[in-house]
């Protein structure tokens, strides 16, 4: 049970009826593997909404927070959103660390929606509170070390994507896992278009990129997420991984493609994928 002082557990103790049931039937649908043919309620009209039905759903599911993703929102819809970015909570039971030349299955929703995305992987190697401080690049520098890796993009919901941001951001910010590879050696001292990657599904190239082409650079994710956590008035264990966005582009797949990530020089690892299971009935939610 959530500690009284737990700001997810007080964020879902403050939501409306409607959006305590929309957290409610999400997390459901994720418990079961079971797919939503569509949004489980009237989609919320701002992102604080639908950070606070995430909140919700955190302190509802039954596992700790290790990490988050960031993903970014359109341009089209950061005026009327206020971001350009949006962010979700990885689990530890769905991080996997993974080694150069080795292959990892991961669990997607079948029947919803799933994708492999490389991505830079950033470990803190500090705490961080939600003090609110400005923290200048080379602080943010020194606090984390740099990875390869790739995300798993799943939800229950095929089209959420097609919904929009409050949608990801209500979902878990669309997060259905996290692959840890290598450590990317005095990655401070690269220049972007030095760390570059590659992913093919089913044996097809379908992205290439480098971390020039991140925008705003490798640290503005990471920095985005200080701030949204600092809003949100939630700690930045030490250990914690920040996934920093999809490098090459979102590329779907389904349980039987298979995908290849190749960082070049910093490892390349392969995926495999499954269909989520049920969690067995004890793996309840939490209570707040």
């Amino acid at each position: 049970m959530p500690k009284e002082t737990d700001p997810a557990a007080a964020a879902a103790r403050a939501l409306s009826p409607a959006l305590d049931e929309i957290s409610q039937r999400l997390v459901a649908a994720r418990l079961r593997a079971a797919p939503l043919r569509a949004f489980p309620g009237e989609l919320p009209t701002t992102l604080k909404e639908a950070y606070a039905v995430q909140s919700a759903s955190i302190a509802r599911w039954p596992d700790e927070v290790a990490g988050w993703k960031v993903g970014g929102v359109p341009l089209e819809l950061r005026a009327t959103l206020g971001a350009d970015r949006l962010s979700g909570p990885i689990y530890r039971a769905t991080v996997h660390h993974i080694g150069a030349g080795s292959e990892q299955s991961m669990a997607i929703y079948q029947g919803g929606f799933a994708a492999v995305e490389a991505e830079f992987v950033f470990r803190l190697n500090r705490r961080i509170e939600p003090d609110g401080a400005y923290h200048s690049d080379q602080e943010l520098i020194d606090c984390v070390t740099l990875h390869v890796g790739a995300e798993i993009a799943s939800s229950p919901m095929a089209d959420i994507n097609r919904i929009g941001p409050v949608c990801v951001v209500c979902d878990f910010g669309n997060n259905g896992g996290l692959l840890v590879g290598p450590p990317v050696p005095d990655w401070r001292t690269r220049a972007g278009e030095d760390l570059r990657a590659e992913v093919l599904v089913d044996g097809i190239s379908v992205g290439q990129a480098t971390a020039a082409d991140l925008e705003g650079g490798l640290l503005r994710p990471l920095r985005f997420l200080i701030e949204l956590c600092a809003d949100r008035g939630l700690t930045l264990p030490e250990g914690t991984f920040v996934s920093c966005g999809a490098l090459t582009g979102i590329h779907e797949v389904t349980v039987d493609s298979r995908a290849s990530v190749d960082f070049g020089a910093f490892g390349a690892f392969r995926v495999a994928f499954e269909a989520k299971r049920p969690m067995p009935d004890s793996a309840s939610s939490k209570k707040h």
